[in-house]
């Protein structure tokens, strides 16, 4: 393996001077530089990055926690996040904390012992005390779910609103029966989404009963199977759906055509989120749609800002309505 010390000796220079020209140092002449880099190309020397991080306490890695890489939500968002810290130098690494606290301690160590410069947590079910508390010390960024009581930044969408959105649109459709599965109330998007259901009900003078909300256990394709199957056996069924993810949403839809039922004659579904899958789906998903590669690139831009002392705001972005086939 090539060495500085080649790379030094092939140059006719120093080891100092090669580890400053590696560095971008200023203090070396121009002649020595180009003497230097023409080493280092022969040789095709690639200088160690442990090394350097070692001697500059600077990693350039940044942490994502999320709670399961396989949910599709978070795919163009750390799309974002991506291109954004490659852009600026940084690296990414996933963390998926599976709602694991010892593995959310593992990742929360790797800031402290300096391993990593900062974290975006994108992971719901966080222990919000223990983010808190590690943000005193350490640039911490949320990313979709956050902590209304908390003075963490976050980027994110007007939820509540969103999803009254979605259910105006249901109504307008002409639907008055219009159930909601939700996913776990603990988390604060679900809570905002179910406030933003209720008022859309309520403003335009319809009844929603308790039987209509189901509350999914996890977030899968499953769930929203389960969810729809419930709701379809009621008494007094809706005739339109309004789901707080297009993972459930999704999942619904292809349990209602396991029942052979249609949609929408038969019921009507919006979904929330616009994952590629939406418009794959049969028939195309109506859904709201979050700016998620955008929310990647601002989250990312957000933390390596405070890691380098500059005070940032939290951002609420646009979302949109997206009208399909499914309503």
């Amino acid at each position: 393996m090539v060495t500085i010390h080649d790379v030094a000796k092939l140059a006719g220079v120093s080891v100092a001077t090669v580890s400053r020209v590696v560095n971008e140092n200023k203090r070396v002449a121009e002649k020595t530089r180009t003497r230097v880099e023409w080493a280092i190309s022969e040789l095709n020397y690639a200088p160690s990055v442990l090394g350097r991080n070692l001697r500059t306490s600077k990693s350039n890695l940044l942490l994502v926690l999320l709670p399961s890489i396989s949910n599709p939500f978070y795919t163009e968002i750390i799309n974002g996040i991506e291109d954004t810290a490659i852009a600026r130098g940084y690296n990414i690494l996933l963390c998926e904390t599976d709602s694991n606290p010892k593995r959310e301690a593992i990742y929360f160590n790797l800031l402290r012992n300096r391993l990593a410069e900062g974290i975006i947590s994108m992971d719901p079910s966080v222990n919000k005390n223990k983010l808190l508390e590690l943000a005193e010390s350490y640039p911490v960024v949320q990313c979709s779910e956050y902590d209304t009581e908390s003075p963490i930044p976050y980027v994110t969408i007007d939820n509540e609103q969103a999803a009254y959105d979605a259910v105006t649109h249901l109504i307008e459709s002409g639907h008055r029966k219009i159930a909601l599965i939700n996913s776990d109330e603990r988390f604060l998007y679900a809570r905002q989404r179910q406030n933003g259901y209720e008022k859309a009900m309520e403003e335009h003078g319809l009844p929603f009963h308790d039987e209509w909300v189901y509350n999914a256990e996890y977030l899968q394709f499953e769930a929203g199977q389960k969810a729809i199957r419930t709701l379809l056996e009621l008494n007094d069924r809706p005739s339109a759906v309004f789901a707080v993810s297009d993972v459930y949403a999704i999942g619904a839809l292809k349990e209602i055509h396991r029942l052979g039922k249609k949609v929408p004659e038969d019921i009507a579904i919006i979904g929330f989120d616009k994952i590629t899958f939406s418009d794959m789906a049969f028939p195309t998903l109506s859904t709201i749609a979050q700016p998620m590669y955008e929310m990647g690139c601002i989250s990312a831009e957000m933390i390596m800002d405070e890691i380098s002392g500059i005070l940032v705001n939290s951002r609420v972005l646009e979302h949109k309505l997206i009208k399909r086939d499914s309503t």
